[in-house]
C-alpha cells in the first residue's frame, strides 16, 4: 500500500524559508561571480563601487576576454587568435582541441565568404596534419570540407556549421579557456545553484506535497498539488 505524501501548506513553507539566513556578503559574491564570468564589465565595476564586493580577477581582463569572444562571434578568427596569444600564449599551446576548433572556424569563414581555393589550401596545410594525429579532428575536418560539395548549403547535411550558433559555440569554448587560465571558474555559479534547486524540488516531490517555485524568474511559490 502506497504511503500518502505529507502536505505542507504555503504558509508553513514560507515560515520555514524565513528561518533560513543567507549572508548578504555571500549573495554579493554570487552576483559578482556571474557578472565577471559572463563578461559584464561595466555592471561589475558599478556593483563593486556600490556593494564593496571585490572581484577575484582584474576587471580589465574582462574587456580583453570579451574582445576575443566578440571577434570569434563576428567571424574574425585570426584577430581572435592574436588577441588570445597577447593575453596568454600558453592557452593555445596547451589546448590543441581549442586551437583546432579556432582553425576549423577560420576554414568555415573562408567557405562562407566563397574563398574556395584559399579554403582548400588552408585545410590541407593547417588542418589536415592535425587530423592525421587525431581521429576526432579528422572527422570534424571531413564534415567541414563537405560544405564545399554543396552549392545550396540549405540542403547540406552539415549546413549547421555555417549557422551563427557554430560561431557562438567556438566563442564560448575560447571564453572558458581564458577563464580557466585565469584560475577562474569557466561557468557562473548562479545557474548551477538553480539546477540544484530544481533537483532538490524533484527529490522532495517523492516525499511531500509542498509549494514549488515553478517560475525561476519570479521565484513565486505555487500552492502544493493535493
Amino acid at each position: 500500500m502506497a504511503t500518502s505524501k505529507k502536505v505542507i501548506t504555503k504558509e508553513e513553507w514560507e515560515r520555514k524559508l524565513n528561518d533560513v539566513k543567507i549572508r548578504k556578503e555571500d549573495m554579493n559574491k554570487l552576483v559578482m561571480n556571474f557578472l565577471v564570468t559572463e563578461g559584464y564589465v561595466d555592471a561589475a565595476e558599478k556593483f563593486r563601487s556600490e556593494s564593496g564586493t571585490e572581484p577575484d580577477i582584474d576587471l580589465a581582463t574582462i574587456t580583453d576576454r570579451m574582445a576575443v569572444k566578440k571577434a570569434v562571434q563576428c567571424g574574425n578568427v585570426e584577430d581572435a587568435i592574436e588577441k588570445v596569444n597577447d593575453l596568454n600564449p600558453e592557452i593555445l599551446d596547451t589546448n590543441p582541441q581549442l586551437f583546432f576548433h579556432l582553425q576549423q572556424q577560420r576554414l568555415i569563414e573562408l567557405i562562407r565568404n566563397g574563398k574556395i581555393e584559399e579554403a582548400l589550401e588552408f585545410a590541407q596545410e593547417e588542418l589536415a596534419p592535425r587530423g592525421e594525429e587525431n581521429q576526432s579532428f579528422l572527422e570534424e575536418l571531413e564534415r567541414t570540407v563537405a560544405l564545399l560539395a554543396f552549392e545550396d548549403v540549405s540542403n547540406c547535411p552539415v549546413g549547421e556549421l555555417l549557422d551563427i550558433s557554430q560561431r557562438l559555440k567556438t566563442a564560448s569554448e575560447v571564453n572558458a579557456a581564458i577563464l580557466t587560465s585565469q584560475s577562474h571558474e569557466k561557468d557562473p555559479k548562479l545557474p548551477s545553484l538553480l539546477k540544484m534547486l530544481i533537483w532538490a524540488q524533484n527529490q522532495l516531490d517523492e516525499k511531500a506535497s509542498y509549494p514549488r517555485i515553478n517560475d525561476l524568474s519570479s521565484a513565486k511559490l505555487e500552492d502544493p498539488a493535493i
